[in-house]
């Protein structure tokens, strides 16, 4: 997803996506075309980095960047647009003293992650987006949730926890599970450190209840995890970090990990009921961010997910490299659609994997409402063109997971978004609908959000926004906010 600097052209045309945007702004219609179906009536919500910059200070890392969400809205084939600042306490101290406030993955000393009570003002909630009970949250690794207006884009403050469950490293990917809960993890450095999976239920006010926990000695750096019916899946990359170094080494938090290709990657299975460590299986070193989807077969389990072959991609991820400033960079290697095969009915520890398809894939989704943690046909996510390996992602990918096929949108000078699904009413398939993609024009110098039909992955229509947008993460789409 890094860039090299070969291309110069090109290295300034991404360099727009990483650049802060300032204001922020409410338009009630963006200019439309192709045809927006008048069906899709909602909301796409998403976050992402929106400005990298506080006084004179500037953050090192693309994830480390101020909170920005952005809300498009769908109503009679017409879309209306606005987006803000998550206005935590860290970007508003932050704005106010002309410095960078807070904790960050990259850029400042890791202290913040051990404070005793998390609050706004360490909180910058740039990764994503979801819905607990009745609140719409803006989350990050930070296990606190920042609430927001998903009307005006208002930050509304931390969601306040039964604080009996503790710990320090969480997840922005938390799942829905078919009994109405959302499952999620974190990590609670110390002496001895503890991986902690928990359940929020539907519930007011939230409460986090413990599913299951076992001590790590030198805890993995893990973004996200899947569920299957039974089971909750934890895979364990050698990308650790001993937790004495993380409160004495004075580095920022992610450059405390180190890279261990001899442990390997180690799949923890754990039961979902009663939160028992079921089995777990070893299998060639990896690194991932993003798992795809997990489903249960014949007694064994199937791990989709986004791998790559170590954490070099981290270390691509850098804002000088990603803008072009530095000469020689290294090009992390594409990731690999990958499915794990855990084999749980028998006394194999093993976990072997095939390739879905040759063409890589980041930022995956899938049509989640109906077929998270079920056997499945299609994913979408981000890939990059193997004739340019130069630029970050510059095409979308559309995989049909049983045939092992792939469809691509592409154009010229132009780098999507991560693909969010959009089911249609009265869907027979699992691809009836649409695509929605935020996707940055380098030609123009703005972005527009782009809608493709979900089963040829043709272009319907597109909005145009008079700015760029830079470059996020992750959103959902929610039928609900008009």
């Amino acid at each position: 997803m890094a860039h090299s600097t070969q291309d110069h052209q090109t290295g300034s045309t991404i360099a727009l996506g990483y650049s802060s945007l300032d204001q922020e702004v409410v338009l009630d219609r963006l200019p439309v075309s192709g045809n927006i179906p008048s069906w899709l009536q909602g909301s796409l919500l998403r976050n992402g980095p929106g400005k990298f910059e506080a006084g004179q200070q500037s953050y090192r890392h693309w994830f480390d960047g101020f909170s920005m969400l952005h809300r498009f809205t769908f109503q009679q084939g017409q879309v209306a647009y606005a987006n803000r600042f998550l206005h935590s306490d860290a970007y508003e101290q932050s704005m106010r003293e002309q410095r960078i406030i807070g904790s960050a993955f990259a850029t400042d000393p890791c202290k913040a992650v051990f404070k005793k009570t998390q609050s706004a003002l360490i909180i910058n909630a740039n990764v994503s987006v979801d819905q607990m009970v009745n609140d719409f949250v803006a989350m990050t690794e930070a296990p606190v949730p920042v609430r927001f207006d998903p009307h005006t884009l208002d930050t509304l403050g931390v969601v306040e926890y039964d604080e009996r469950l503790t710990g320090h490293h969480g997840c922005a990917h938390p799942h829905h599970d078919s009994s109405g809960e959302i499952v999620s993890f974190m990590t609670e450095f110390g002496p001895q450190s503890e991986f902690k999976v928990f359940a929020i239920g539907n519930v007011e006010p939230p409460q986090r209840r413990l599913i299951g926990s076992y001590r790590v000695a030198t805890p993995s750096y893990i973004h996200s995890f899947s569920i299957s019916e039974h089971y909750i899946i934890i895979a364990e990359y050698p990308y650790q970090v001993h937790p004495l170094d993380l409160m004495s080494a004075g580095k920022p938090f992610i450059e405390n990990f180190k890279w261990f290709p001899e442990h390997g990657t180690r799949f923890v299975v754990m039961d979902k009921q009663d939160g028992h460590v079921v089995r777990t299986f070893q299998s060639e070193a990896f690194f991932c961010f993003h798992h795809i989807n997990a489903f249960e077969r014949d007694g064994d389990i199937f791990v989709d997910l986004a791998a790559h072959p170590d954490p070099t991609i981290v270390r691509g991820l850098y804002l000088d490299q990603l803008r072009g400033d530095l000469q020689n960079v290294e090009i992390p290697a594409p990731s690999e659609f990958r499915r794990y095969h855990l084999p749980l009915g028998s006394s194999a520890t093993s976990a072997s994997y095939e390739r879905i398809t040759e063409v890589s894939i980041e930022l995956p989704t899938i049509n989640y409402r109906r077929y998270n943690a079920r056997e499945y046909g299609v994913a979408y996510g981000v890939c990059t063109d193997r004739q340019n390996p130069e630029v970050v992602s510059d095409q979308l990918v559309r995989v049909d997971v049983r045939n092992k096929s792939a469809l691509i949108w592409s154009e010229e000078n132009c780098y999507p978004g991560e693909p969010v699904f959009v089911e249609a009413p009265a869907a027979k398939h699992e691809d009836d609908g649409v695509v929605l993609s935020v996707v940055l024009n380098g030609q123009r110098g703005n972005s527009f959000l782009l809608v493709l039909d979900a089963h040829t992955f043709q272009e319907i229509g597109r909005a145009e926004v008079p700015h760029h947008i830079p470059f996020g993460f992750h959103g959902l789409f929610f039928p609900g906010v008009k």
